[in-house]
């Protein structure tokens, strides 16, 4: 029997990856739904290769567009997540959901009840709205699997085994700036900032490496994953990026999760298939293993690792705030507006005011205030740039 698959975001980069899997496996998998917001012409040609009858456009003007010159009349379009009840009339096997940002939160929690395993690629959705998404998989019984490459390791070194974690270890490449002098931080452009050493990657997230915050984030996601207290989480340079996790148990164990940059790889585990000739992976690589170069993070480069002191034990709004005042911060650096090492100071400026201060305390128990402080962050940050 075919495995039902939901695609959410399919155009991203996730997404794409996914579908590669699945177009190489057709025998396979039986795809009831695919998302996007703007690239409806990726979406339309995923859907005729893979036989999809279901397509969400949220977008308004790409969802009318498309309607309009749709002339396919076994595919059905929709513009919003509402209408998942006309869509499935029981659980699929698995849900990917990787549409990026926080608009990618709400779809997630709306697609858990659908869903009996679902996978999340979307870290501000994990950090900002863990505890509704937690909700939601306990209620309707639904398996969740972390994909980040990170959490994916942790996740499938843990096996289960939360309550015998002594320390979890995450890797973190340094960035184009890990050999660079703390005197020359002044003077970092755009250029340089997007020029990550390994792997090319999207702008906002190349400066979130850049500065580190992505390792920040990662951590937050780690604590709310796993259920662990931040102090048996730490950040490790590795600037090889061959090592993605390291756990140490309490009973003197420690196991350390190795493979290639490639993020097919949790994919395809996470789907649960036999990968046998799907992965060409590289032979182990003898040379990265016995020069595996660990560093202690040097908070002079990279103070936004601070940051994690302000953090509370508990999940709370104060998350929200840090993941939209960073992405307008970065944004503001993109258009030249602000220095590279701007982005930390302003951050922690705005964090340590009085009235986001309470957002410590407030728990998050619906979507609506995220959505509100979201909203409220921007706009006070481009009110105080000029940029609305």
């Amino acid at each position: 029997m075919k495995k039902k698959i939901i695609i959410l975001g399919s155009t991203g980069s996730i997404g794409t990856t996914l579908i590669d899997i699945i177009k190489k496996n057709q025998n396979k998998f039986e795809v009831k739904l695919l998302t996007a917001n703007k690239n409806t012409k990726l979406l339309l040609k995923q859907a005729k290769l893979l036989k999809v009858k279901n397509i969400i456009i949220t977008n308004d003007k790409e969802f009318k567009k498309v309607t309009f010159k749709n002339k396919n009349k076994e595919l059905k379009i929709f513009n919003n997540f509402n209408f998942l009840d006309k869509i499935l009339n029981s659980k699929v096997d698995y849900t990917m959901s990787s549409i990026s940002g926080l608009a990618g939160l709400e779809p997630t929690l709306k697609i858990i009840k659908y869903t009996k395993t679902i996978a999340i690629a979307n870290k501000e959705a994990i950090i900002c709205g863990w505890d509704l998404i937690n909700g939601k998989i306990k209620r309707y019984k639904t398996n969740f699997i972390p994909v980040d490459s990170e959490h994916f390791s942790i996740w499938y070194a843990l096996k289960n085994n939360f309550d015998k974690i002594e320390k979890i270890y995450l890797t973190a490449s340094g960035g184009p700036f890990n050999k660079m002098s703390v005197k020359k931080f002044k003077n970092i452009n755009i250029k340089q900032a997007l020029k990550h050493p390994n792997w090319k990657m999207g702008k906002k997230i190349s400066i979130d490496s850049a500065t580190m915050m992505n390792k920040v984030f990662e951590i937050i996601e780690a604590k709310n994953i796993f259920n662990v207290n931040y102090k048996k989480l730490s950040i490790l340079i590795h600037p090889k990026s061959y090592i993605h996790a390291i756990v140490k148990f309490n009973n003197g164990m420690t196991k350390i999760i190795a493979h290639d940059t490639s993020m097919k790889i949790p994919i395809l585990n996470s789907l649960n298939l036999n990968s046998d000739g799907l992965i060409k992976s590289k032979k182990l690589n003898l040379m990265i293993l016995n020069n595996l170069d660990f560093q202690h993070v040097d908070k002079n480069k990279f103070p936004v690792v601070n940051i994690l002191k302000e953090v509370p034990k508990s999940s709370s709004l104060f998350e929200t705030l840090i993941v939209s005042a960073n992405d307008e911060l970065v944004e503001l650096f993109l258009k030249k507006r602000i220095q590279f090492v701007d982005i930390y100071k302003k951050l922690s400026k705005l964090i340590s005011l009085n009235e986001f201060q309470q957002y410590k305390k407030i728990k998050v128990k619906k979507l609506n205030s995220i959505i509100q402080l979201d909203k409220y962050v921007r706009l006070k940050i481009k009110s105080d740039y000029k940029t609305i």
